[in-house]
């Protein structure tokens, strides 16, 4: 073994490696993410769980002409090691370096670009069809989790490829959770399977005695489909629903032994139509911290190795107001439920679920459905919030529209991680909500400045009846928990300044007084407005001798507020819009990428000053 995996030739050197190199391997390979991930912090129990089946993946598969896409794509560290990039570790997430997502510009071996959850075995019927319309020779291979497959669109892809009949090898990493517990029956039905080596057995073994009957036999065994189905109902409640929906169903195995997951590849490689393997993992194998708190080390910032402890640990968050907020709410008002899309704990409802389990529903990773089954509650008098991300809501943008806004139903929309993100990049910043929701009749837009808005807005927010969003960024919040902030929808005004006014986002505020600042040492005088209504706009604010406006805003620029606000004001005053750039922002440090798109204070002072001096 060589003591430096940057020293290896992956994923060729896999294929000549004995059984005993390559289980030494997976050990290196553990030890290898535990160092590197203590330092940059990204998404370790998951990968720590799929080290035995990636190894299997790329000494079985033929990769890139074989393709492998994995579902979200945070599982993809080992995958990543395996080709190649292992001396790339050092930069994971950091800004200019390496993704912590397959990201088909980085790697000939990234088949497709993931981030978010079910979209794998869609992507891979695609790229099957294609196969076989150009009459192509490889595989396509899909891993997709347990978490992922309470997605709606991996059932819908499932129908298709079973339908199809088109050669696609579906792995399921089953390591019985998402990020959260996972939710529903079909959580409940892979239970099933995982226990049940008794239908395995009985399977195989029924198959190979019926195969040896004189004469008969090999007839018989062709025709078993329909003792299959006796077998599946007799020893399994509910049958195996991957069958009836076209597939050949393999496993379940486990997938942590390397010789195990071996078998059943070459299994399935026999086999013509579809294939769904069943494997089962352990999450946070090897790191003993990890096994014990998987959930915390999903996605985790730099921490001690030796006793697991973060090293920058969370302050006060946006995230933690909500939550602590939404109970007190609830305290006082039992209408008042919680909805989650398998993000509970991220998203702060963990207090709230916990005091209040009958009001709580995480639907799983079911967005969609999550809107509509608020507007379903919001409809017989109850009084929901919708925690999700901002990235992730784009899924349910249709039953925004439809389910709930045309209906102008009470439900309240708590957009986590709104804004830049940082690390986690193109796929999870939250930089296009304002654009895509601002457009949709009957919603209010909220945006806090700190966490003390926050409390304000959400006491608000249930106070209407018609829906209101209200957007917050990831990360810490200032907070001071004694004192009692009240909230009226409008906007304010922080500073008068007879040269310009800056319209300050939500979060953005403190970027904008950090430009006053500056901005009054070079003599021109600014003025500061703290907008925390989005929409409707709050046009009072605006000052009697004002002639210029400059609006900053953590979101794309194309369709943000500044242009909606553009619209409104008199002829006279000129606005100029500071937002994100109509591109999708790569990922890096959230205060390096500020400073790379001029977003940071010390930019916008800088941006405003050219403006005056005619620079810009």
């Amino acid at each position: 073994m060589k003591r430096n995996l940057a020293e290896y030739n992956f994923p060729e050197d896999l294929k000549n490696m004995s059984g005993e190199e390559l289980e030494l391997l997976s050990y290196a390979i553990r030890d290898f993410l535990v160092d590197k991930i203590s330092l940059t912090g990204g998404h370790l129990a998951s990968n720590l769980g799929v080290v035995e089946l990636t190894i299997a993946l790329h000494r079985f598969y033929d990769c890139p002409k074989d393709k492998i896409i994995w579902d979200v794509g945070h599982q993809s560290y080992v995958h990543k090691i395996l080709t190649g990039r292992a001396n790339r570790f050092d930069t994971l997430r950091q800004t200019g370096g390496m993704s912590g997502f397959p990201k088909s510009g980085e790697s000939e071996y990234d088949a497709y670009d993931t981030g978010h959850s079910s979209t794998s075995l869609s992507a891979a019927a695609g790229m099957a069809a294609a196969r076989d319309i150009k009459n192509e020779d490889y595989n396509v291979v899909a891993v997709i989790g347990d978490g992922s497959l309470t997605g709606g669109m991996a059932y819908e892809a499932l129908n298709n490829i079973g339908a199809s009949k088109s050669k696609v090898i579906v792995i399921l990493n089953d390591n019985g959770m998402s990020i959260s517990r996972n939710i529903g029956g079909i959580s409940k039905h892979l239970g099933k399977l995982r226990t049940s080596n008794k239908y395995l057995d009985a399977k195989k073994n029924i198959k190979e005695n019926i195969s040896r009957i004189p004469a008969v036999g090999e007839g018989l065994a062709k025709g078993l489909s329909g003792a299959k189905d006796w077998l599946k109902y007799a020893l399994l409640s509910g049958g195996v629903m991957f069958e009836e929906l076209g597939f050949t169903y393999l496993g379940p195995i486990d997938g942590n032994d390397i010789p195990s997951v071996l078998g059943i590849l070459e299994q399935a490689q026999n086999v013509r139509g579809p294939v769904f393997i069943h494997v089962m993992t352990k999450k946070g194998k090897g790191y003993r911290n990890a096994e014990l708190n998987p959930n915390k080390y999903h996605g985790i910032g730099p921490f001690d190795p030796e006793t697991g402890a973060e090293k920058f640990p969370a302050g006060v968050t946006s995230s933690k107001v909500m939550g602590e907020t939404l109970v007190k709410l609830a305290d006082d008002d039992d209408r008042i439920v919680a909805i989650t899309a398998a993000m509970g704990t991220a998203t702060g409802l963990a207090e709230f679920a916990e005091k209040y389990p009958k009001r709580y529903f995480d639907v799983g990773i079911a967005e969609a459905h999550a809107v509509t089954f608020a507007a379903g509650l919001a409809k017989s008098d109850m009084k929901p919030l919708v925690a999700i991300y901002s990235s992730f809501l784009q899924r349910a943008y249709d039953q925004i529209v439809e389910d709930v806004c045309l209906q102008n139903l009470p439900v309240v929309f708590a957009i986590d991680r709104a804004g830049l993100v940082g690390a986690d990049g193109e796929t999870h910043h939250g930089l296009l909500d304002i654009s895509y929701l601002s457009s949709i009749p009957n919603l209010t837009i909220l945006s806090p400045s700190d966490g003390n808005d926050l409390k304000a807005m959400l006491s608000y927010a249930f106070s209407l009846n018609s829906p209101v969003a209200i957007r917050y960024p990831r990360g810490n919040c200032d907070y001071d928990e004694n004192r009692e902030e009240t909230f009226n929808g409008r906007n304010v005004r922080l500073s008068s300044g007879k040269d310009v006014d800056i319209w300050a986002v939500g979060s953005m505020l403190k970027r904008a007084e950090k430009a006053k600042e500056l901005l009054e040492l070079r003599g021109i005088h600014a003025g500061v407005v703290s907008v925390r209504t989005i929409k409707p706009i709050d046009m009072s604010v605006i000052s009697s001798n004002c002639r210029n406006i400059v609006t900053i805003e953590d979101g794309t620029a194309l369709g943000g507020f500044g242009e909606k606000l553009s619209a409104l004001v008199p002829a006279s005053i000129k606005v100029t819009n500071f937002g994100w750039p109509d591109k999708f922002i790569e990922h890096g440090s959230c205060d390096d990428l500020y400073k790379l798109y001029k977003l940071d204070g010390e930019s916008i002072a800088e941006r405003i000053s050219d403006r005056f001096e005619g620079k810009a």
